[in-house]
């Protein structure tokens, strides 16, 4: 498995053609990504960000169970919530969550690797809407969410990036 750093290294190296759109996806992802300590201590990868979408990944633990041993729905919500966050601050225009819903569909085990793939349904002028798909190793379906987002006025980058 490789990390988003990584991907974009090779992006770059192989001097692949991507949107400019993709590369400011990308750009806005590695300074929010950086800055990100929550993800990170959940162990979250951001595997793909493109204009609109996300792709995040995060490997249950055991200090991610409940008292079902099975995986805490918080932590499955925070997975799906970050790849919601990657994928509507990808315009380099900062926005939050207004509101978020989830579906757990399946349970998730130790061990499983859980995926979570946001898409962009809807971008407005303030506000948008995300579908996050939370899948495991299997492909199994484990919870749907769906994310609305609100525009905060400022970009995403600083100036200078």
């Amino acid at each position: 498995m490789t990390d988003l750093a990584t991907t974009l290294s090779v992006t770059e190296e192989k001097n692949l053609n991507i949107s400019e759109a993709d590369q400011l996806a990308q750009r806005c992802a590695r300074y929010m990504f950086e800055n990100d300590a929550a993800s990170q201590a959940l162990g979250i990868e951001l595997m793909q960000v493109k204009c609109g979408g996300a792709i995040a990944v995060m490997n249950v633990k055991d200090s991610m169970l409940n008292g079902h041993k099975t995986c805490h729905g918080g932590q499955i919500f925070s997975l799906a919530d970050s790849a919601f966050a990657f994928a509507c601050n990808s315009q380099n225009q900062a926005a939050v969550a207004l509101s978020c819903t989830i579906d757990f569909i399946h349970p998730a085990f130790e061990d499983d690797t859980l995926t979570a793939t946001a898409e962009e349904l809807h971008q407005g002028g303030r506000s948008g809407v995300y579908h996050i798909k939370v899948t495991n190793q299997n492909q199994q379906l484990i919870a749907i969410f769906k994310g609305n987002s609100a525009r905060i006025k400022r970009s995403v980058l600083p100036e200078n990036k």
